[in-house]
C-alpha cells in the first residue's frame, strides 16, 4: 500500500470520528432566516415604541405585551425554521438527525439558554428593562460556545461574537435596541452566509 492509500485511509477514519461526535447537519439558511425574523420582528418593535404616546415600555402595558409577542413569534418561527431545515438536510445526506450528539449538543445548549431566559423574565417582572438585551446576548453566546463542541461551523465565533455585543450592550445600556439586532439579526445572517457557502453550495 502506497503512502497516499495511507493517507487516504487516515483521512476517511478522521472525517468518520468526526461525523460520530459532531453534528455537522445545521442548515445555514436557517440561520439566514433567522437573521431575518430577528430584523422584521425588531422593524416591528421599534415602530410600535416610536408611534407610541408613552414612547417607552412598562410591563402591564399593551405596547410591552405586544413587543413580548413579537419576541415570542421571531423565537418560534427560528427554531422551527431550524428543526425542519435540519431535518431535510440530514435526510438529504443520510445522517441521523436523533442520536447521543444531538443530545449531547441540545443539553449543552439549553441549559445555559433556559437558565437565562429565566433570569431574564425574572429581570422583567422586577421592571429592570435597561439591562434585558445584554442578557439575552450574552446568555445566547454562553450557550454557543458551551454547544460549539459538538458541531462544525462558525457556532462557537458566534458565540464569543454575541457575546461581546453583551458586553458592549451592558457597558453602553442606551444603544440596547441595537445591538440586540446587530447581534440576532446580522450576525445570524452574516454567520448562515458563511455555513452555507462553506458546507452546503455545491
Amino acid at each position: 500500500m502506497s503512502s497516499e492509500d495511507y493517507l487516504k485511509d487516515i483521512t476517511e477514519i478522521k472525517n468518520l470520528m468526526s461525523k460520530s461526535s459532531r453534528f455537522i447537519s445545521l442548515s445555514g439558511l436557517s440561520g439566514i432566516l433567522a437573521g431575518i425574523y430577528a430584523l422584521i420582528g425588531a422593524a416591528y418593535a421599534y415602530w410600535l415604541v416610536a408611534t407610541s404616546a408613552r414612547g417607552y415600555l412598562i410591563l402591564d402595558g399593551k405596547i410591552f405585551n405586544l413587543i413580548l409577542l413579537d419576541m415570542v413569534l421571531v423565537f418560534v418561527l427560528s427554531v422551527g425554521t431550524g428543526i425542519y431545515l435540519t431535518t431535510q438536510k440530514a435526510k438529504k445526506n443520510g445522517e441521523k438527525i436523533w442520536d447521543a450528539t444531538t443530545k449531547r449538543l441540545l443539553t449543552s445548549l439549553l441549559v445555559p439558554l433556559v437558565a437565562g431566559g429565566i433570569y431574564t423574565l425574572t429581570i422583567l417582572s422586577q421592571q429592570r428593562y435597561g439591562q434585558t438585551g445584554a442578557l439575552m446576548l450574552l446568555f445566547y453566546g454562553l450557550a454557543l460556545v458551551n454547544a460549539s463542541k459538538y458541531t462544525l461551523g462558525y457556532i462557537k465565533y458566534l458565540g464569543y461574537t454575541e457575546i461581546i455585543l453583551g458586553l458592549l450592550c451592558a457597558i453602553y445600556p442606551g444603544y440596547g435596541f441595537w445591538f440586540w439586532v446587530l447581534g440576532f439579526g446580522v450576525m445570524h445572517i452574516l454567520y448562515g452566509i458563511l455555513m452555507y457557502y462553506k458546507y452546503e453550495k455545491k
